[in-house]
């Protein structure tokens, strides 16, 4: 579960390290070892100090002043009697275990990348295991000072990613704004989706959402043990982008959640209703057809190689919405999520959300520009319900309201509307009726360079400005030199939340909370500013069909 387990022959052997340090310092970098100890960019990295879990102690890296410890486990392997159960508690250990390195990730589908080849690039293509239920920590320090927690939930739905990107590395930002970062590995789509609760009595009544479970799972260890990583249990920030926004608005439904975490940030993902359990179920039993089993059959899946399952769930025919993620089971998550209202579970939780420009521009790259027939017929195919005439009369607002931008881009920034920007716009109103706290409501139009400008301002592109790791996504940025601003402020602004539930800091304009009537919304871009409703007239638009087709 963790790096250099004493005598384990697994992980990275602190004398390891030492050697291979002694090399580095001597400009040399042979193959072997010392080769795998930089596989990790342990560059000018020292061995760091020592903190206790309630499992055992462990030891980590330094790096820029910064306290890493990597693949810290909090929970126990969930192979064999484990799979598809709730999440339980690490063996405890005795001594120092040296936490230097990732390990694993989760299982997921072999060989699935992003759609965006500039993201591949930051995925570590870390080993995939069942035991993998571990946390990275970034921490400006081990001491008793109380700094605010910041927890990433990957992307990629609930079926793919990891917490293990080299993105994802909270290095810069605790170190820049003194707070402490956790990102979060945990089970995904069969592995972390299967509903048997129904169907495989006593044993199995809580084998549901156990991707889920394992979320609160790392909540959990974090308020016991983050105190002694120099954080704050009481101001605990989720926060994700994507899957990653479906996660913590998912969270924010969840009853055994309640009270584990104090804000909440959703950056172009949400989760507004699950699956049915009636369907989870029937999706559960359609696999256990196609594995040979039947319903009094379930403790097999415990005894099978994990790779049996997988080719079953992934193997054609395939079954439709199976594994896809959270199912409302009726106990770990009792109703959908977001849908009537916003869920009262986390009705004290501040909130902050946003979407950026041209959200799919990063599938592809996508070619640099669209024939008008190309537009009219994208428009009328997924916004207008197959009429072109609506289709027409939309494209000429859009280029009434945009009047510089291509065709490419315009479709790019349409679609965004009438998805992502839209649902996090939904989000802030049903917060703000709810009417126990503040909503904050965020656009996010930088364009970045790469690719001849062809992705514009694409999804994922906020999380290296978020992070503060512009360098470190040089593929996704490019190098402008206005990132470095972009960046601070943003970031600031991420931890400022985190630290009090309010965005504001010195470096950017005034941001005012969501209120209906005048959408105030934080424009993140070459010019950071706030306007009211930005958007107004083609959401209004796009509102109208949207009654137009429901009704």
């Amino acid at each position: 579960m963790s790096a250099s387990k004493n005598n384990s022959g697994r992980g990275f052997d602190r004398r390891q390290f030492i050697s291979a340090s002694a090399l580095a310092g001597a400009g040399l970098l042979l193959p072997g070892a010392a080769n795998q100890a930089f596989a990790q960019d342990r560059w000018l990295t020292t061995i760091g100090g020592v903190a206790s879990t309630q499992y055992g102690r462990v030891r980590g890296l330094v790096k820029d002043g910064v306290q890493q410890f990597w693949s810290v486990p909090y929970g126990a392997p969930t192979s064999g009697a484990n799979r598809f159960m709730p999440p339980q508690p690490p063996t405890p250990w005795n001594g120092i275990r040296d936490h230097f390195q990732i390990e694993y990730a989760t299982l997921i589908e072999p060989g699935a990348v992003e759609p965006a080849p500039v993201v591949t690039a930051l995925n570590r293509q870390t080993p995939q295991s069942e035991d993998s239920l571990t946390i990275n920590i970034f921490t400006p320090a081990l001491d008793n000072k109380p700094r605010p927690v910041m927890v990433w939930m990957h992307g990629g739905g609930f079926r793919v990613g990891s917490g293990n990107y080299l993105l994802y590395d909270g290095t810069n930002l605790a170190k820049k704004e003194d707070v402490v970062v956790v990102s979060v590995n945990h089970r995904l789509n069969i592995f972390g989706f299967l509903h048997l609760a129904d169907i495989g009595g006593n044993k199995w009544r809580n084998s549901t959402n156990v991707g889920l479970q394992d979320l609160v799972a790392t909540l959990e260890w974090i308020r016991d043990n983050i105190e002694n990583f120099g954080g704050d249990p009481e101001r605990v920030t989720i926060f994700g982008q994507s899957g990653g926004g479906g996660k913590t608005t998912t969270v924010m439904a969840m009853p055994s959640a309640e009270g584990l975490f104090h804000r909440s940030i959703a950056q172009s993902g949400y989760a507004f209703r699950g699956q049915t359990a009636d369907d989870a179920s029937e999706g559960a039993e359609q696999l256990l057809r196609k594995l040979g089993l039947r319903n009094n059959q379930l403790d097999q899946l415990q005894e099978m190689p994990y790779q049996q399952i997988q080719t079953a769930f992934h193997g054609e025919p395939t079954i439709p919405r199976l594994g896809v993620g959270p199912v409302i089971d009726g106990n770990i998550l009792p109703r959908h999520q977001w849908d009537p209202t916003a869920p009262a579970y986390s009705a004290n939780v501040a909130f902050m959300t946003g979407s950026t420009e041209t959200e799919n521009g990063w599938v592809g790259p996508p070619p640099y520009d669209l024939s008008d027939a190309d537009m009219l017929q994208r428009f009328s195919s997924n916004i207008t319900g197959g009429s072109q005439s609506s289709a027409r009369e939309l494209i000429a607002l859009y280029k009434r309201e945009h009047p510089d931008m291509r065709n490419q881009m315009l479709w790019l920034t349409a679609e965004s509307d009438n998805t992502r920007r839209y649902s996090s716009q939904l989000m802030c109103k049903l917060k703000y009726e709810q009417g126990t706290s503040p909503s904050y409501l965020y656009f996010f139009d930088w364009h970045s360079p790469v690719h001849d400008g062809r992705m514009g301002s694409y999804h994922t592109l906020d999380i290296p400005f978020v992070f503060y790791n512009m360098d470190k996504g040089a593929s996704m940025t490019g190098s402008d030199q206005y990132r470095y601003e972009l960046g601070h402020i943003m970031s600031a602004a991420w931890a400022a939340f985190a630290r009090t539930g309010n965005p504001n800091h010195s470096y950017m304009p005034h941001w005012p909370t969501y209120n209906p009537d005048e959408l105030p919304t934080m424009i993140f871009g070459n010019d950071t500013r706030v306007e009211n409703d930005p958007n107004r007239n083609t959401r209004l638009a796009l509102d109208e069909l949207r009654r137009n087709q429901d009704s």
